[in-house]
């Protein structure tokens, strides 16, 4: 798509509803097939009584595709859109539906207590840290924990609900990188996502690599 060909949402309407990911889900399924600018989705996910400025609103977004099962492209997916522009392709979702096993809450305040209120996120040379109501210097906002399964539903391992060591600690951040790059439903990286994430110069380097193995040039 050329650049005079985009087709740009207008936010014309206050959106009310309750939650932030409730009124950028709005905003999108007004605008299907429009782009939609980061400044469009701050406008609607700020708090329509208080006029409260969004928190975390990329999180949210993450969400509707990872959580709701939305195909909304960025620049990552399509080098017509600039950094900052997002398009939902369809209204509808992919299936997203999966047996989830949630925690009990004895468990979730042991884990909480292990942790020392801190997100476990490990990568294997550094963890995270960031600590409960801090600001994420990274990703902006302030830091929420939630509760996350250590091993894959596609292991086969039994996650137990009341078993403090099969559950992990992690901020939103984190949370968003684990839903991306690891896939739970066949209990491996999600190659896919990784390409997507990468800068435009190493897609470029991957696309030739891709060429050479099938033999495309």
């Amino acid at each position: 798509m050329a650049e005079h060909e985009k087709d740009y949402a207008v936010v014309g309407k206050k959106y009310k509803q309750k939650s932030i990911i409730e009124r950028i889900e709005a905003l999108f399924l007004d605008n299907v097939g429009k782009v939609v600018t980061r400044d469009n989705i701050i406008e609607v996910a700020r708090d329509p009584e208080t006029g409260a400025d969004p928190e975390n609103w990329h999180q949210r977004l993450s969400e509707l595709r990872t959580d709701y099962g939305y195909t909304i492209l960025s620049k990552r997916d399509r080098s017509w859109l600039k950094v900052g522009e997002y398009v939902m392709v369809t209204k509808e979702k992919k299936d997203r539906t999966s047996s989830r096993t949630l925690i009990s809450e004895e468990a979730w305040q042991e884990v909480l207590k292990r942790a020392g209120n801190r997100c476990e996120w490990n990568n294997g040379t550094n963890m995270c840290g960031l600590g409960e109501g801090e600001i994420d210097p990274v990703g902006g906002g302030t830091v929420h924990l939630t509760p996350d399964h250590k091993s894959p539903h596609a292991s086969g391992k039994t996650i137990d609900p009341n078993n403090p060591q099969d559950w992990q600690a992690l901020c939103g951040r984190h949370q968003v990188m684990k839903k991306h790059f690891w896939d739970d439903r066949t209990g491996k990286i999600n190659t896919y996502a990784v390409v997507q994430a990468a800068p435009e110069r190493e897609k470029r380097i991957i696309y030739g690599f891709l060429k050479s193995y099938f033999g495309d040039e």
